[in-house]
């Protein structure tokens, strides 16, 4: 045993190092500086958009997103049940309520056809949908196509939830660039990382102006403090900025390690009847690798498997717990098939970094084929 392996640990080394060392010799250490103009460039480069908002938190950024398309009380944004909490908190920050959707069991997206269904009963009832906000599961897109067809239809703004997904692709297209604005995440278990931190991507100059605006505690441009209108404290640090421009130059390396660690993850499950691959799509970044377990063809629950992990202290995690199943929730309008729920109990998702060495990584593929040899 060569000690605890994490879900998705940080992939940072001597090259992150000589970047920050350098932001810090410079002197500029606040949330400004030449590292957050230059990583706002390149991350927009990369996503192609012409702009980008460092900020310092995907969860900011949602939030930013919203406000800058008018979201606010009395509205309803219409969002997936299957996300990390801060995807419905940045709607509950601008006082609007979320409207939960379920999921397409194959990818734990956001399900179309659930949403079509949602926007014409709000429509038809009178409620003004302030946005329908998808999020790229696990970094797997979600189906862009039919969502803005439905967002054009309703004459309603897309914002993109692609906390999860930067360096994946949709139809050829990159995450991150649909909607009105796009939202990644640079948190310490994502693909890549700032520490914390994250970026707003639009193609609208007003848009973005108007976000950077108000992450910069909203002050006017005059020579003394100003504020015509609450603001926010929003900004991505300098050095933080730094670290991710060296991420960022790695991010297809790290990509590349993470798919490759899917496709090992398939071939040992190959066999097994009762489980599939959450998500596999070949435009997916691979952030995080999820199984779904059939316990009446498995043979065993994915509750079982999490246990050996544990047992050989690896960690694994359950599938999000649906947002309608929140207390923080309890009450939300919600349109639900029951497939959330099922990737909830049946989900499991599996080590995942690209930071892993090919030691930890035989050993977890060893401890997967020890379990499913034990439970033929």
């Amino acid at each position: 045993m060569t000690g605890r392996i994490l879900l998705s640990a940080p992939d940072v080394g001597e090259l992150e190092e000589a970047y920050v060392v350098e932001a810090l010799r410079s002197g500029w250490v606040a949330p400004a500086g030449p590292a957050v103009d230059a990583f706002e460039q390149e991350v927009a480069g990369r996503v192609g958009v012409a702009h980008a908002v460092a900020v310092s938190s995907g969860t900011a950024g949602l939030h930013l997103a919203l406000l800058a398309n008018g979201v606010g009380p009395g509205q309803v944004v219409v969002v997936p049940t299957l996300t990390f909490a801060a995807t419905a908190n940045a709607v509950a920050y601008t006082g609007a309520a979320p409207v939960f959707v379920d999921s397409d069991p194959q990818t734990g997206n956001i399900d179309p056809a659930l949403v079509a269904r949602a926007l014409s009963d709000l429509r038809g009832e009178g409620r003004v949908i302030g946005a329908v906000m998808p999020v790229d599961l696990f970094g797997t897109c979600a189906d862009y196509d039919e969502l803005t067809r439905l967002c054009d239809e309703h004459q309603v703004p897309l914002v993109a939830d692609a906390a999860e997904s930067l360096g994946a692709s949709y139809r050829g297209r990159p995450a991150g660039s649909f909607g009105s604005a796009s939202v990644v995440s640079f948190n310490g278990n994502k693909i890549m990382t700032t520490s914390g931190g994250g970026m707003l991507l639009s193609n609208d100059a007003a848009l973005a102006a108007r976000c950077r605006h108000l992450s910069t505690q909203a002050r006017q441009p005059v020579p003394y403090y100003q504020h015509e209108e609450v603001g926010y404290n929003y900004r991505l640090s300098n050095l933080l900025a730094a670290l991710g421009r060296a991420q960022l130059s790695r991010l297809d390396d790290m990509i590349a390690r993470r798919r490759a660690f899917r496709d090992a993850y398939a071939k040992v499950f190959a066999s097994t009847d009762g489980v599939t691959l959450l998500g596999v799509d070949d435009g997916a970044n691979c952030w995080l690798t999820s199984i779904i377990v059939d316990p009446a063809k498995a043979g065993w629950a994915a509750a079982d498997l999490a246990q050996h992990f544990a047992d050989q202290d690896i960690e694994t995690r359950p599938v999000f717990k649906p947002m309608h199943l929140q207390p923080a929730f309890a009450g939300a309008r919600s349109y639900l098939t029951g497939a959330a729920e099922t990737l909830f109990q049946n989900g499991l998702t599996l080590p995942s970094g690209s930071v892993l060495s090919d030691l930890d990584r035989q050993r977890i593929l060893d401890t997967t084929s020890e379990f499913l040899g034990r439970n033929r």
